[in-house]
């Protein structure tokens, strides 16, 4: 219950002082110049402490979003490690815009502000910032809320959950036709670098992203039956990648001649523990065979696309890529219409003879 004891000053000027105590909470006091002031503050107080609302208001107000960002990439990001880095500099942007804000008056259109100033600032190359990275920078900002709100108590709600998330384009689908790959593997074979036209069919051939292929160790690769483990994935679950065919009789001549030094299947000529750099060779070998508008990570998305057209579902394709969900390869389904519509005839064939 709420006490009100009024106090006179020197000067003869009255104050009132309010004691809110409730059992199993700690008291809770304030001051007004005028007693109606008083008596709806100590009413309010009672109503949001029984609905566990006032000290979670109390903390939004004792708290920046500086500290909150602060304490996230202290206390949470070092248990991201593929993602602290990138991260960090994004909440970094949030911090230097907004951290001066106590949380409590942080509110979703004030985000919305600040959401447009990124997507319309131009990047450190010079360059609008796409959607997605928008949606990446968002996506940094609400889990730290989310944290500030489930573990440390310090919201009530998130005020990212009201902010509309830019619309993300479906993704870019660049795979090479039979002319391109095939010229493409010619220049490979021709580089001056022996591994290249190695990785580059064993991209082709598995749809590795480029970090799992120059990352690989031999006691994760077996030759006899087929197959390579990948316990560093992007999102963080073991991967069997089958080999079969041309990749691997590579692989197993590969192995032949692995240095004795590291485990890396690709290391570096200068650090042998560190991978080996395809960068300058593979847009040499791009250059050379005339290929336009490509880069290494679109090998992975003519795994995905030859794989579609070749009569795989999206849920096997999801599966050779690593992805959780059907949501990233749906991008793919155009490619495989033929054999959607086999299997719809299929069945009509099956039901109605």
């Amino acid at each position: 219950m709420a006490t009100i004891e009024t106090r006179t000053s020197d000067t003869g000027e009255k104050s009132y002082r309010v004691k809110v105590r409730l059992k199993g909470y700690p008291p809770q006091t304030a001051t007004f110049e005028r007693l109606t002031d008083a008596k709806k503050w100590a009413a309010a107080t009672e109503t949001a402490i029984r609905e566990g609302r006032h000290f979670k208001t109390a903390e939004a107000k004792k708290h920046t979003l500086a500290e909150l960002i602060d304490r996230y990439t202290k206390d949470v990001l070092p248990t991201k490690p593929k993602q602290q880095e990138k991260q960090t500099q994004q909440l970094a942007w949030w911090k230097d815009k907004l951290g001066a804000y106590a949380l409590a008056d942080i509110t979703p259109a004030l985000i919305v502000q600040y959401r447009d100033e990124l997507a319309n600032g131009d990047t450190c190359r010079g360059t609008i910032r796409s959607p997605a990275t928008v949606v990446r920078y968002m996506a940094a900002l609400s889990h730290a809320f989310t944290i500030a709100v489930n573990e440390w108590q310090w919201l009530e709600d998130s005020p990212m959950r009201k902010v509309k998330k830019p619309k993300e384009s479906r993704g870019r689908v660049r795979f090479l036709d039979d002319g391109e790959r095939q010229r493409l593997l010619e220049t490979c074979k021709q580089s001056s670098n022996n591994w290249l036209y190695l990785c580059v069919t064993l991209a082709l051939s598995t749809g590795m992203r480029q970090g799992e292929l120059m990352g690989l160790k031999w006691p994760d690769v077996n030759l006899k039956d087929g197959f390579i483990i990948l316990y560093e994935t992007k999102n963080g679950e073991r991967r069997r990648v089958p080999l079969a065919g041309h990749a691997l009789e590579l692989l197993r001549e590969h192995a032949k001649v692995r240095r004795l030094d590291t485990d890396l299947l690709f290391p570096g000529t200068v650090h042998a523990n560190k991978p080996i750099d395809l960068r300058k060779p593979f847009e040499n070998a791009l250059k050379v065979a005339e290929i336009n508008d490509f880069h290494w990570h679109d090998l992975r998305h003519c795994t995905a696309s030859y794989l579609a057209m070749n009569g795989a579902s999206l849920a096997e394709i999801a599966e050779v890529l690593g992805h959780k969900t059907l949501a990233m390869v749906k991008r793919y389904a155009h490619l495989s219409d033929g054999h959607v519509s086999n299997v719809v005839a299929s069945m009509n064939a099956k039901i109605f003879g």
